[in-house]
């Protein structure tokens, strides 16, 4: 039986129903051909909308970045990024094992980190260190709650990495919201970076897909890439019409995603023994601590899904997080600290 309340992330929203019937009167082509009119106005919006050259639809964010390492580096090359971020955390090593290339984590505080840190991590240009070729930063920083890269840092971290000869790659998974929080347009974040991609599932409702943009070249680099990885697809229209229908129905809409999540953490921080920092929430994720209650992190979520229907995601020892989206019922938060509250015995 599914949850009540399915706080584990944003990527188990369902397609609504307008978005299904959406979906169901799609014209449809041969996607590999570059023939399938949805998937070629669905790039073009994207495109558009980050104010790029060329855009290209594929299957997931990971597929993204793993497309745009490619392109970018080559073995050996080094990825500098942040200690915490998805590329080297959560998508099973994919730039050594695909590309050959490594990361230099950064360190810093909200998953942010600085263009002096850039600058003191660039190898000097000597044949038997590894060569420096790339900057991805992830925006937002999901695993420390959501955080948005702010306009000025991202320029001034692209502009330390350009003047060094590096490229710039935003995993753009949780963009938008960052967009809808912070009010800065996604062209201006989009900007110094000569790739980046932008999820269509999680916050947006899609089912399926993400688009990589970039310039002309590159993204006809990037689709060499997308056919050797498994990427190409055929009637794909279907699909990336729930994308179209997203970025038409379900982008403001963010802003009650994050409205619920401070909800969320300032019901959490009233709580015995569970700390948040409920001030500092900016968009759709709660991380908080339940070491304070004596449960372990899967104790509590365990507890909570058992007696209310209510899943939160584990991500350290007594580590939870809490991710709202369009698939939260009404009071669902409240169900959800009802639930903690019982979890906890108070």
């Amino acid at each position: 039986m599914p949850p009540l309340v399915d706080l584990f992330s944003d990527t188990v929203t369902r397609p609504t129903a307008a978005m299904r019937r959406f979906m169901c009167e799609a014209e449809v082509g041969d996607e590999q051909q570059r023939e399938d009119p949805t998937v070629n106005r669905l790039q073009e919006m994207v495109a558009e909308l980050l104010g790029k050259e060329a855009a290209m639809f594929l299957p997931s964010g990971t597929m993204c970045n793993q497309v745009a390492f490619a392109v970018h580096c080559r073995p050996g090359d080094e990825i500098l990024l942040h200690e915490l971020a998805h590329p080297l955390l959560y998508e099973a090593g994919g730039a050594a094992a695909l590309v050959g290339a490594i990361f230099r984590p950064l360190s810093g505080p909200r998953g942010l980190f600085t263009a002096e840190q850039v600058r003191a991590a660039l190898r000097p240009a000597v044949h038997y260190m590894p060569r420096s070729r790339a900057v991805s930063i992830e925006q937002t920083a999901n695993i420390v709650g959501g955080v948005c890269w702010p306009l000025a840092q991202v320029e001034a971290v692209c502009a330390a990495a350009h003047g060094a000869g590096l490229v710039c790659h935003m995993d753009g998974a949780r963009l938008m919201n960052a967009v809808v929080s912070t009010g800065t347009p996604a062209r201006s974040f989009a900007a110094p970076f000569d790739s980046l991609w932008m999820d269509l599932t999680k916050g947006l409702g899609a089912p399926v897909g993400a688009v990589l943009a970039g310039s002309r070249d590159f993204i006809e680099e990037a689709w060499r890439f997308k056919q050797r990885f498994g990427g190409a697809m055929r009637q794909a229209g279907i699909v990336a019409a729930a994308g179209i229908y997203a970025l038409r129905h379900h982008v403001e809409r963010l802003a009650e995603d994050h409205e619920r999540a401070r909800a969320l953490a300032r019901g959490l921080a009233r709580l015995r023994g569970i700390a948040v920092d409920a001030e500092r929430v900016e968009t759709n994720i709660v991380i908080f601590d339940v070491r304070g209650t004596g449960l372990s992190g899967d104790e509590f979520a365990d507890r909570t899904l058992t007696s209310h229907g209510v899943r939160f995601s584990v991500i350290g020892p007594t580590t939870v997080r809490g991710v709202t989206h369009l698939d939260i019922p009404e009071g669902g938060i409240e169900r959800a600290l009802e639930a903690a509250r019982a979890t906890i015995g108070g």
